[in-house]
Formats: C-alpha cells, sequence, structure tokens
C-alpha cells in the first residue's frame, strides 16, 4: 500500500527530508516505524524504539497498533515541550 509520510523538527532533521511517499506492506503504526527504523544512518537513530515519538494518522494521534490503510498520511515527531 501507499502511504504519505510528514516528519517534523529533529526526526525531519535526520531523515533528510519534510516528507515522503512509500509503498509500505506494514499494517500499523507499529509495523510501519520498525521498517523505517532500519534503514542507515539517522533515520534508524531517530526512530528507533528507545526514541519516545509522536505519531499522528491522518492528522489525528494514534497509537501504535492504529492499523495503516492504502493513501493515509503519518507523521512522526518528537514530544513537544514548553516554556
Amino acid at each position: 500500500m501507499r502511504v504519505h509520510l510528514k516528519y517534523f523538527a529533529s526526526i525531519r532533521e535526520a531523515m533528510g527530508c519534510a516528507s515522503e511517499t512509500i509503498e509500505t506492506s506494514a499494517h500499523t503504526l507499529a509495523q510501519l516505524r520498525d521498517s523505517l527504523a532500519q534503514r542507515e544512518g539517522s533515520p534508524a537513530e531517530a526512530l528507533h524504539r528507545g526514541k519516545v515519538i509522536r505519531m499522528a494518522l491522518n492528522q489525528h494521534m494514534a497509537e501504535e497498533s492504529s492499523v495503516l490503510f492504502d493513501g493515509c498520511e503519518v507523521a512522526f515527531f518528537p514530544p513537544v515541550t514548553g516554556g
């Protein structure tokens, strides 16, 4: 299936782009994150399981168990802190 990805803040910097569209066989956000983390170098570090990351599915905060579907938009971003 085709999935549209958006990256924000430090994750965008690590991925080297703000967005991309990929073909994936992942069925959930967790599987998608794991497959992206298998890339070489900085992307793997940015999405590693040890990192706290927020995810949104079609502009709604989502759990890792959320099911993907063809044409969906997934956003990855670090937790935001304020002052």
